[in-house]
């Protein structure tokens, strides 16, 4: 495994549960040094994490950080193994990715992830995943097994990614709904909660609502589920496929602009909902 993020600590963790050998590297060694605790081998560098292994995990903050890793370690990857790349990142961008691993005559599995840190911990992630092959998918079904409880399979690279944003979409739209909606009923005097409290039950509710509202109210946002600045980033990535579609979805880029704004002023490390705190900002201004 290359990338010991919160999403990377807690699928090592499980794959390392489910007697699979774990190698792991991260650029900071701190967060790869606490999972020798659960049996893994931490390692100074891309290519020695991946000498020997049969599956090349990447789970990493963005295309670019993810193609110089995989180049640092190439000389230590098997023609034998999978690469199985987890990052959220553009459907061209995973294509490339993709042309990186024939150019190294390795299978490729794109495989990004529905989910934030508590369905990681848990092991019930949903992993939307293409392979360059039919065998590349059977021989990493175990990595998937261990950290997911479902896997869809999608009949080519860039489906995966493009799937993932058009989800995330959806994912980041209705956080920024769910703050402006709270704001508002406390800016015109309504106590918030009151707004939670007749949303459920409604047509409208939803365990999100019903998780990140009241966190939203009470401020109990610094510990990320799925950070604000990754949030940000996947923003960006679904605006710019949205263009390159020929698509005008001007939600999608008012939410691009929240959260970038959201990161500039000092909250990219925490949760996404804290786009709320903009919101109040804004109102109290």
């Amino acid at each position: 495994m290359l990338g010991i993020g919160t999403m990377g600590d807690a699928m090592a963790r499980n794959i390392a549960a489910a007697g699979l050998e774990l190698r792991v590297w991260n650029r900071s060694r701190e967060p790869a040094e606490a999972l020798t605790e659960v049996g893994a081998t931490v390692c100074d560098t891309p290519a020695e994490a991946c000498r020997g292994a049969k599956v090349v995990l990447t789970v990493l903050a963005n295309e670019r950080t993810v193609a110089e890793t995989v180049d640092q370690a190439r000389e230590g990857i098997d023609r034998d193994a999978v690469w199985l790349q987890c990052c959220t990142v553009s459907p061209a961008g995973s294509l490339r990715l993709g042309d990186q691993a024939a150019a190294m005559g390795v299978a490729y599995v794109e495989a990004p992830l529905l989910g934030t840190k508590e369905p990681a911990v848990a092991g019930t992630l949903t992993i939307l995943a293409a392979a360059s092959d039919m065998c590349a998918g059977e021989r990493v079904q175990p990595v998937l097994d261990a950290v997911g409880t479902r896997t869809v399979w999608l009949d080519a690279i860039g489906q995966p990614s493009s799937l993932k944003l058009a989800y995330n979409s959806w994912v980041l739209t209705t956080v920024e709904g769910i703050a402006e909606a709270l704001a508002l009923a406390d800016g015109l005097g309504v106590d918030p909660r009151q707004l939670i409290n007749v949303i459920n039950g409604s047509g409208l509710n939803s365990t999100y609502v019903q998780s990140k509202g009241p966190k939203m109210i009470s401020d109990d946002l610094d510990v990320p589920s799925f950070p604000l600045e990754a949030a940000a980033k996947d923003a960006g990535l679904i605006a710019d496929a949205a263009r390159d579609a020929g698509l005008d979805l001007g939600i999608v880029e008012v939410v691009r602009d929240r959260l970038q704004l959201a990161v500039k002023n000092g909250l990219g490390r925490a949760d996404v909902a804290a786009t709320y705190r903009m919101s109040r900002r804004a109102s109290a201004a």
